[in-house]
């Protein structure tokens, strides 16, 4: 429990951008949630905004059982999204136990359409790496990624026995030293260690940029600690690809059979892009939802910024070499999940600022694609169809965590 007893200054840590510090209000609110923190860090610019936002929340959630629109989901029976490092480590080593068992039972996909998955675990690979423009489009990108997440971590819990929820990546708290962070420093409560040096990896080229790459950490080889040290990926690459010295695919599309070593290359300068101070200026100083989509990806390029990849690009790549860095196969690396966690977080805050305004807004479509992906139509009448992870259900139900499918959906960051 907590209570926010005075005002909480949170300082204009903007980099390029002016501006006075803001002034979050007093109030004696008294969170419904129980909130655990790891003291080892403290509260960020975007924890405090979160924390201060829950008054609001709050009142949403009055607003919404009082209109009969909860579907049941209250704040006191609200699941808990909690941060990495905020877990005990018993805790996030079942976690990663849960993900493996994952990883061992049958998948489900059509063989001869994907003789490749290998795992209940890869059920959810083939289906972003044959949808992931659908996915990436303007209606896609938070709303089919939040049900696309859910629908894995139902997976653990009702097919592998977890009793948590799937955690995210407070990208802030490892930026400086991502190499000896309880996330990646490969020990037995992580989700494993670098990837061995490979030279021929160079980094993710980043088109348009200044600087334009992110340039290798000095890894990009086999994953040799924790947990996924002997996991065995399978589908990919594809020609999207990003690893160096990888062994091809007998299919041109990514789908065959391919076993091989996790790679990774723990990259400082991608997590960079990715901190508070990013993460608190995309939310504060986005005014509409067009604003938000565009600063997350990082469009137009931000200047004069020695990290200006955007964060969604910044995350992915926070590891990821292969299969997390390819664009199609990028959830065969389970930090993939900690991302868009992380970014569904950031979607939630910014949401909860003006939920009657908020909630059911769509961009228009900012990013470059080609324009049969860019969508148009009337979001009400869109259906997200995940076909054999889950049934499909409306769009606009996967823009509410709190009552949003039936009240499947109802859960809480913390």
């Amino acid at each position: 429990m907590w209570t926010i007893r005075s005002a909480l200054l949170l300082p204009s840590l903007l980099a390029g951008v002016q501006g006075a510090a803001i002034e979050v209000p007093r109030s004696d609110y008294v969170s419904k949630i129980e909130v655990i923190r790891n003291p080892v860090y403290p509260l960020d610019v975007v924890d405090q905004l979160e924390e201060a936002t829950m008054p609001k929340v709050d009142e949403w959630v009055a607003q919404k059982i009082a209109a009969n629109t909860n579907n049941n989901c209250t704040l006191e029976n609200a699941a808990v999204r909690r941060e990495w490092s905020d877990l005990s480590e018993d805790q996030r080593i079942e976690y990663t136990t849960a993900v493996k068992c994952l990883m061992n039972l049958p998948p489900t996909v059509d063989p001869e359409r994907f003789p490749g998955a290998l795992s209940r675990y890869d059920d959810f690979v083939a289906f972003h790496m044959t949808h992931a423009m659908q996915l990436h489009d303007n209606f896609h990108l938070f709303g089919a990624h939040k049900y696309y997440v859910w629908l894995f971590e139902k997976a653990l819990r009702e097919e592998c026995g977890y009793t948590g929820y799937q955690p995210y990546m407070n990208y802030d708290r490892y930026a400086e030293d991502p190499f000896n962070s309880p996330l990646l420093n490969g020990n037995a409560s992580s989700l494993g260690g670098n990837g061995e040096p490979e030279p021929l990896y160079k980094g993710v080229p980043q088109p348009g940029r200044t600087p334009n790459i992110i340039k290798s950490g000095g890894g990009g080889g086999c994953v040799t600690e924790g947990p996924f040290s002997d996991m065995v990926v399978s589908l990919g690459p594809t020609s999207m690809s990003m690893g160096a010295n990888l062994p091809k695919n007998p299919r041109a599309d990514g789908t065959g059979k391919n076993p091989r070593c996790l790679r990774r290359d723990v990259n400082r300068d991608a997590t960079m892009g990715a901190r508070a101070d990013r993460a608190f200026h995309l939310i504060n100083n986005s005014a509409d939802i067009d604003s938000f989509y565009n600063e997350l990806l990082g469009t137009p390029p931000p200047k004069d910024d020695p990290y200006p990849w955007g964060i969604h690009t910044a995350g992915h790549y926070v590891a990821a070499v292969d299969p997390g860095g390819d664009p199609m196969t990028s959830p065969g690396d389970p930090l993939f999940y900690f991302h868009h966690t992380s970014l569904d977080r950031l979607w939630w805050i910014w949401q909860m600022q003006d939920p009657e305004a908020r909630l059911n807004v769509v961009p228009s479509g900012g990013m470059p694609m080609p324009m049969k992906y860019r969508r148009a139509e009337d979001p009400t009448n869109v259906t997200v169809d995940l076909e054999w992870l889950g049934p499909p259900i409306k769009l606009l139900e996967t823009h509410d965590q709190l009552g949003g499918n039936g009240g499947s959906f109802c859960y809480v960051y913390v």
